[in-house]
This record gives structure tokens, C-alpha cells and sequence, in this order.
């Protein structure tokens, strides 16, 4: 007799065919998005699809401009399973790195035994032990490009493994974001009025704390624990975040990854230097080096300088 054991965590794509539904979810958020303020339609589509779903609590969570904070925006649960949406407001990125890197390529994670999460992930670990969490579904939230939020599910009195669902909840969040980002809109952590195309990037420098602008940011690159951050006036910040979570930041339409250790903004490529041994490398506004271009970066590369 066969045995088909459940994973302990999952990381799946949207468009993975497997998750074929018949739900009406995307119909109801929809009529909800048109027909009710944002903030209460928000929360019935909670209440539905949650309901719908079999899960104890459905939930939204927003970053800050800069990913360094997340905010519980909205929830629904039901009478027994609780809630914690006062709890987790101005919250570390910290607590959840583990699972933000997966959100940020782009991918649901399903959390089937909360014990067995890996060690790196301690502390969002126990955060769901404290919510008596037995499964957890998550799915990123993307606007123009740019990680923004998450939507998901919690299982409190018995484990449970979503699957069929998770293709409709990636629509539903798509729903959502656009009509919660596709204008200018009060940011929920820090009370300031940003849009995705004007916001800050703040990096920390020799006498403080700087605001940047992306149309600034030359390109970045990795170096060891820290990403080097290269601006327009020709200095270089050292950031802690990651080359990947820097993608989440980062609008596609403006940014390319030229290399894993290598993003540029494209409207700053100066030159594309051919070597004999088929090499290529960049010069970059006014940076002296020059930037290695690998092979499965170049068709962006092209596709965006037109070459």
C-alpha cells in the first residue's frame, strides 16, 4: 500500500495546475470591491472565503515602503480560534524572514506542521505557537511589481492542508491589491501619503538616516552579509537586507537583474563591453567598476536596452 506523506512545509506557484477550483471566490471579492468601502469589503472578503476555506482565521498583512515593519490590517476568525490583530502592528520584518523570502519570488507557502519549521524560522515559529496555529497559508500580494502584503489562513483546532484554494486566493489578492494600490494611499505604518512610483527607500548613511528616492538608486550589488546600494551622486550604502528582499522593493519596469550577485536600473547602463572570451560587462552612471553580466541575464538585458 502506497503512502503519500504530508511535507511539513510547501512552497507553491500560481501557476502550478493542480489547483484548479470551482469556488466563486474571485466573483464575490470582486462584487465586494465594487460595491462596499475598501477597508469592509476587505473584511468580507475574509469572512467569505475564510468561511468557505474551512480555516479558523483569514487575514491581511501590509509592509512598510521600506520591508523593514509589517502591520495585521484585517481578520476575521471565528469565535473560538481568537484574535491577534491588535498584537502584531509595527512588527519587526525579523519575526517572518524566513517566510518573506518566499513571498517575495512569488511563491504561497503552506505550512503543514508548525513544530518542523526549520531553525532559521525560530521566531516565526513561535509566534504561531502562541496562536495555537496547527497550519498556515500564506500568499504574497504584488502591485506593479512589488511585494506589498499577504493573505492567508490559520488552522487552529485541527491541521489542515489547503490546496485547491490556493490558485483562487492568489486571484483574490490580485483583486485586492488593485484596488487598494493602484493609487496614492495613506501608508498603514508609518501615516505618511505614498504611492508605489514616488516612494522612499531609506538607507542608512554616515549622518543618519536618508530617504531615497528609486529613481536614484543606480543598481545594487551583493557583498557578503550586506547589499551595496549605488546612488546617482556616486556614493555607496551598505544595507542589511538581502539581494531578494531588495527585489521586492524594486519595480520591475526599472530594475533588471543582470546577475545573481547584480541589479541594475537599466536607464543608467552606460556601456555593454563584449569580450573575446563572450563576457559581457557593464559600466554603470559613474561607477568605476564594471558589473558582470551572466548569460541568463543578458535577454533581459537586451529586451530592455534594445540591443
Amino acid at each position: 500500500m502506497s503512502f503519500d506523506p504530508t511535507p511539513p512545509w510547501e512552497f507553491v506557484s500560481r501557476d502550478d495546475g493542480a489547483l484548479a477550483s470551482s469556488r466563486r471566490w474571485v466573483f464575490e471579492a470582486a462584487r465586494a470591491l465594487l460595491t462596499q468601502p475598501l477597508d469592509a469589503a476587505i473584511a468580507m472578503i475574509l469572512q467569505a472565503i475564510g468561511t468557505s476555506a474551512g480555516a479558523d482565521r483569514a487575514w491581511m498583512f501590509e509592509y512598510d515602503a521600506d520591508h523593514l515593519r509589517f502591520r495585521n490590517t484585517h481578520e476575521w476568525s471565528r469565535g473560538s480560534a481568537g484574535s491577534f490583530v491588535q498584537d502584531l502592528q509595527n512588527v519587526p520584518l525579523t519575526m517572518i524572514g524566513w517566510l518573506h523570502q518566499h513571498l517575495v519570488a512569488g511563491q504561497a507557502v503552506m505550512i503543514n506542521d508548525i513544530e518542523a519549521l526549520p531553525r532559521s524560522a525560530g521566531p516565526l515559529r513561535a509566534e504561531f505557537m502562541r496562536q495555537s496555529n496547527k497550519s498556515v497559508l500564506s500568499v504574497p500580494m504584488f502591485h506593479d511589481g512589488r511585494l506589498m502584503a499577504c493573505i492567508g489562513f490559520d488552522a487552529v483546532e485541527a491541521p489542515r492542508r489547503w490546496r485547491a484554494e490556493i490558485a483562487e486566493l492568489f486571484d483574490c489578492a490580485e483583486l485586492i491589491a488593485a484596488a487598494r494600490y493602484a493609487t496614492p494611499r495613506l501608508d498603514l505604518v508609518s501615516g505618511e501619503l505614498s504611492s508605489a512610483p514616488g516612494a522612499l527607500i531609506y538607507l542608512r548613511r554616515a549622518n543618519g538616516v536618508r530617504g531615497t528616492p528609486l529613481a536614484e538608486i543606480v543598481g545594487l550589488r551583493s557583498s557578503k552579509d550586506y547589499t551595496e546600494v549605488w546612488l546617482t551622486d556616486g556614493t555607496m550604502a551598505l544595507d542589511l537586507r538581502t539581494l531578494t528582499q531588495w527585489l521586492g522593493l524594486l519595480p520591475a519596469s526599472g530594475f533588471v537583474r543582470i546577475h545573481r550577485t547584480a541589479v541594475v536600473n537599466h536607464q543608467f547602463v552606460r556601456d555593454v563591453e563584449r569580450r573575446d572570451s563572450g563576457a559581457w560587462q557593464l559600466r554603470v552612471h559613474e561607477v568605476s567598476d564594471l558589473w558582470p553580466v551572466s548569460r541568463a541575464g543578458r535577454a533581459e538585458l537586451r529586451a530592455r536596452l534594445g540591443i
